[in-house]
């Protein structure tokens, strides 16, 4: 027997915000509406079958004027794997000086995206 789902989604991809209605049978998205652009019926398809989220958070950084460095992922990470990224991350102690961009954790819990440095850390 096929169950089929309902879900309704606000599209973040564009300034319009539409309200999407997503349609899902055993978990494969079947049909999407209220998009006024391609990008929406993407990002319903995204969004329920693999969501991916940017990591924001800070490293400790040794030899700095603060105790924290504020870090970035370069792109975006699969949603349920967040936590054991953040998690990893209070393990890992920079070094300063650091520049913006510098890679602080590489390829983190090998998914492919590195965690890099969102603010300049100079040396004291």
């Amino acid at each position: 027997m096929d169950k089929v789902q309902t879900k309704i989604l606000n599209c973040i991809m564009c300034p319009m915000g539409c309200e999407l209605t997503a349609t899902m049978e055993d978990g494969v998205v079947t049909s999407v509406k209220g998009n006024s652009c391609p990008r929406g019926e993407k990002y319903a398809k995204d969004e329920l079958t693999n969501p991916m989220r940017m990591l924001t958070s800070t490293v400790r950084i040794e030899g700095a004027a603060l105790h924290l460095l504020p870090v970035v992922s370069k792109s975006t990470l699969p949603k349920g794997k967040i936590l054991e990224c953040a998690e990893a991350l209070r393990e890992i102690k920079a070094k300063a000086p650091v520049k913006v961009g510098d890679v602080i954790a590489p390829n983190i819990l090998g998914l492919g995206v590195d965690i890099v440095a969102s603010r300049d850390m100079a040396a004291v």
